[in-house]
């Protein structure tokens, strides 16, 4: 837990965990995992109401609101663009300029044309509007070869996997990203096989390197951070990059 009030509370999500529950499974969700910690405000009238939500494997902060007010309130908070995120990735590559901007529409892949994973989202022109600001953090290689950066995320619009997408049409794509990374197919390997040496090899993390790390409510005073995760500043640490 980050912080908390008597109407919401912000926790820092570990990643490879999911949110919400896709379908009936004994698979522990963050939703049952609040709902156990909120049993008391549950008993007496309160919901759980998970105000931005997360992949499965990233990782970082989530706001979410105690009360039915209080979820009223912070989701229109985010439909008004009120609820500023910034979010740090480990990417490949070094950007050319330290500070850029991808301004890019998005949509569904296969909504255009043929796409083996349903949820892929692409860059096209009959998209949605979609704008992301980055900053280069750090640069570093990994031994052996490969050059990789830190860099923070500024999303000013909130896409399906906006961050991600920017950055892979950028020429950067987030480092273990199966989907957006060097090959849509280690994803459908993952899908099959589960994670492996192979993918390992290809990835070099089990999971994407994509962190919330924090959340601002400028208007209302409020501001919660998260550090880098232990297998973010390990990998990097381990690269040279730490």
């Amino acid at each position: 837990m980050v912080a908390e009030d008597p109407a919401w509370i912000v926790i820092d999500k570990p990643p490879l965990l999911q949110v919400h529950p896709s379908k009936p499974s004994d698979e522990a969700t963050m939703w049952h995992l609040l709902r156990d910690l909120l049993a008391f405000e549950l008993t007496n009238g309160g919901q759980v109401s998970i105000i931005n939500r997360l992949d499965r494997e990233t990782s970082g902060l989530v706001l979410i609101a105690k009360t039915k007010a209080a979820a009223r309130h912070f989701c229109m908070q985010m439909e008004h663009g009120r609820i500023a995120k910034e979010y740090a990735a480990i990417v490949w590559g070094w950007p050319e300029e330290d500070e850029f901007t991808v301004d890019a529409p998005l949509l569904r892949q296969g909504e255009r044309r043929t796409s083996r994973i349903y949820l892929k989202q692409c860059v096209h022109a009959d998209g949605a509007a979609a704008r992301t600001r980055f900053r280069v953090v750090r640069r570093f290689e990994r031994g052996g070869g490969g050059r990789f950066a830190l860099v923070r995320a500024f999303p000013e619009t909130g896409r399906m996997h906006q961050i991600r997408v920017h950055l892979a049409h950028a020429g950067h794509a987030v480092v273990g990203d199966k989907i957006y990374g060097p090959s849509e197919g280690h994803y459908l390997s993952f899908i099959e096989t589960g994670w492996t040496a192979e993918l390992e090899g290809a990835l070099l993390l089990r999971r994407h390197a994509l962190h919330s790390a924090v959340l601002e409510i400028p208007g209302e005073g409020m501001r919660w951070e998260a550090p880098l995760p232990v297998d973010m500043k390990t990998w990097m640490a381990k690269s040279g990059g730490g």
